[in-house]
């Protein structure tokens, strides 16, 4: 089995999610009391949200290369940015290192993909809707993804930053989320992507308007089917 390396802690509620999915998987499909290796290293989340705030993603790619180079000397066969606002800046990330980083758009795009899925709705951070590298990687993977309108947009940052990422699980902004999947349904998205690793904690992919895609999920599984050396598996789990 490879060591996985997690470069968590944006934020820490969802690292816990990939610790908790990485693992399950592993005694899945290994039986008895496996589990995975790991090498976690979980940043201090307000530096990095500091860095985004003030538009300095130069500075928060070298910040998160340099933790990736440290979980590759701690013996890491791979690395997870375990956020997909961050994806940002997963080009500086992989350029410091030699290990595959493995990138949450383009795993979540395969899940798509493979469901036959081509117009799917993203939710996620401000930064991650409205900074363009998202749907231009989605397009690249032959895919047309769309983001709510400003408003809705703001809605869902806000939902991330001011509740998920601190614990606080709302079900008022589960409703106004169920209410932007229903609008974007009428709009023509044939799925949702749950495109922040906290949205998860809030929404079932699998009891949606619309096929739910978990963005963590996929990606933890990713991961595992790495460090096992299987092929990506198709997982009930990661659509409904």
């Amino acid at each position: 089995m490879k060591t996985i390396g997690l470069i968590g802690g944006m934020s820490f509620e969802s690292t816990a999610v990939y610790y908790r999915i990485i693992n399950e998987a592993v005694r899945e499909r290994r039986g008895a009391l496996h589990s995975a290796e790991i090498v976690l290293h979980s940043v201090d989340f307000q530096g990095i949200v500091d860095l985004q705030k003030a538009g300095r993603w130069d500075l928060a790619g070298e910040r998160l290369g340099r933790v990736a180079k440290h979980l590759e000397n701690a013996g890491a066969s791979c690395a997870l940015i375990c956020t997909n606002t961050m994806h940002l800046v997963a080009g500086t990330v992989q350029s410091a290192v030699t290990v595959p980083v493995i990138n949450i758009i383009d795993e979540t795009a395969k899940a798509l993909k493979a469901a036959g899925k081509q117009r799917p709705l993203l939710l996620a951070t401000r930064y991650t809707m409205e900074h363009g590298f998202y749907t231009e990687q989605m397009a690249r993977n032959g895919l047309s993804a769309i983001v709510p309108e400003a408003d809705d947009r703001e809605a869902v940052h806000d939902v991330i930053f001011q509740e998920l990422c601190a614990g606080r699980i709302l079900n008022e902004s589960r409703d106004r989320l169920f209410g932007i999947i229903e609008k974007a349904k009428t709009d023509g998205a044939d799925s949702v992507i749950l495109g922040c690793t906290e949205i998860c904690l809030i929404l079932d992919p699998d009891a949606l308007p619309l096929p739910g895609f978990d963005s963590t999920a996929i990606h933890a599984n990713a991961a595992v089917d790495f460090a096992l050396g299987e092929a990506m598996h198709t997982h009930p789990t990661l659509a409904a």
